[in-house]
This record gives C-alpha cells, structure tokens and sequence, in this order.
C-alpha cells in the first residue's frame, strides 16, 4: 500500500521527478502521515480541495451522498454546516450558478481553509458568507437546504479509529461524544428554526445511529425523513424535509 501511495505522490505533486523535498515526504508518508496532507490537496466532485491547514480530509462517501442529492436541488440558499475545508459547500456552488451557500464552522483554522478552497476554486464572494459559528449560534439566516457532515464518531470507538486518523486528523471533527450524538442532538434541535417553508436538510452519521437519529427526529416534531445508504451499502444520510 506504501509503495502505491508513493507513486501517487511523485505522479501528483512532483510529476515523477525525484527531488530532495520529495524523499523528505516519503519520511511523512513513512510515519504515518495521511497521503492526502503529504500531497497538500485532494478532489472533491471535480474542485480542488487543498488541505494546508489541516481540516477533516473529505471522505468517498460524503462525495457520494452529497453528488446524489446535488442531483435533487437547482437554485436557492444553501447552509453548510460544520463545513470544515468547505468541499461540500464549494461543490454545491460549482454545480449551478443559482445556488447561493453560506459556510459555518466554529474553528479558525477551517474558517481559514474554507477561504483558501474558495479562492482556488474561483468562486465569486458574491455568492457566499464565512460565519464562525458553534452549531447555529452565529447563524441569523434562513435556508432553502443545509447540508450537515457533524462530528459524529463515539469516544467509545476511539480505539478502533486508524492510528494515523487519531494522530493527524483534527479531533474536533471527528467526536460527537459518548454515543456520538453531541452534535447532532444540538443540530436536529434548532435546525428547523433555520430553514424556509419547504426547505431541508441532509446530514451525515454513523450508520449504527439510524435508530438514534431517528427518535431524535420524533423528539424534535420533524415530519417527514428518509434515510439513504451510501456506495458501500450502509446507512450514511438522511434527509428531512421542513
């Protein structure tokens, strides 16, 4: 597996030309490092989603997830929430020009990074806003969708995460708490106080917290909800409509 990450490497950053900087990421790669923070960027739906500041690498099934419901909405205002390196909310604003998004997230590192992808990725300032927000508490608007990808994995499982993940990855992204649902309680409680008539929201979890999820919906007066399996046949979203 380190041989082919290897490869990628000098075919992606130093277009297969040994130079000392790249023996030196060898040694990153060697230690543990995630590929993806050694080559400094990775793909998100077609946009370029650089990784310079350390935030959450993207993962294949929230690319999944979110390129199924991007085939569900045109135009309108769009919330992404614990947005991260911002590569759900860059994604939806590179896939129609009608679509406004607002990104929030609570860390200054990710604030930072989410600026860095708009920017690479050509984004015009006039259809989006930055708030540094935990949860809703910076948010003032109202949304037509919001796309959720919340920290969600138990500190039970803490053990069972790869070593690498734990070492390099931010854990502020990673864990909801004891049974991972921390923030999505707090989410799926006030959600529905930002969204428009109609409107809906899409959030990612763990798929052993389908049943969680689900009394939380009940508990919270939401209506109507389906959940979605991703690439890899497990329970990986779940939409709700306002």
């Amino acid at each position: 597996m380190l041989e082919k990450e290897k490869s990628w490497l000098l075919k992606e950053k130093y277009n297969n030309k040994p130079t000392k900087k790249y023996y030196k990421d060898v040694e990153r790669l060697n230690s543990g490092e995630p590929l993806d923070y050694v080559i400094g960027f990775t793909e998100f739906l077609n946009c370029k989603i650089d990784l310079s500041r350390s935030p959450l690498i993207p993962r294949p099934e929230t690319e999944y997830w979110v390129s199924q419901e991007l085939k569900n909405i045109k135009s309108g205002k769009v919330l992404d929430i614990f947005s991260g390196s911002g590569c759900i909310g860059i994604a939806i604003l590179k896939h129609s020009q009608s679509l406004l998004c607002d990104f929030a997230d609570k860390d200054v590192g990710a604030i930072k990074q989410v600026k860095i992808n708009l920017k690479i990725n050509n984004i015009s300032s006039a259809r989006y806003k930055i708030i540094k927000s935990d949860v809703f508490d910076g948010v003032k608007s109202k949304y037509d969708y919001i796309f959720a990808n919340p920290p969600y994995i138990s500190t039970v499982k803490k053990n069972k995460i790869q070593k690498s993940v734990l070492k390099y990855e931010p854990k502020s992204a990673l864990f909801g708490g004891k049974d991972g649902l921390f923030y999505i309680r707090k989410f799926l409680k006030d959600a529905r106080n930002y969204l428009n008539p109609g409107g809906q929201i899409f959030m990612e979890f763990d798929f052993i917290q389908k049943r969680g999820i689900e009394l939380l919906l009940k508990k919270y007066s939401y209506k109507i909800w389906e959940f979605h399996k991703d690439q890899f046949s497990k329970w990986r979203w779940v939409s709700v409509l306002n």
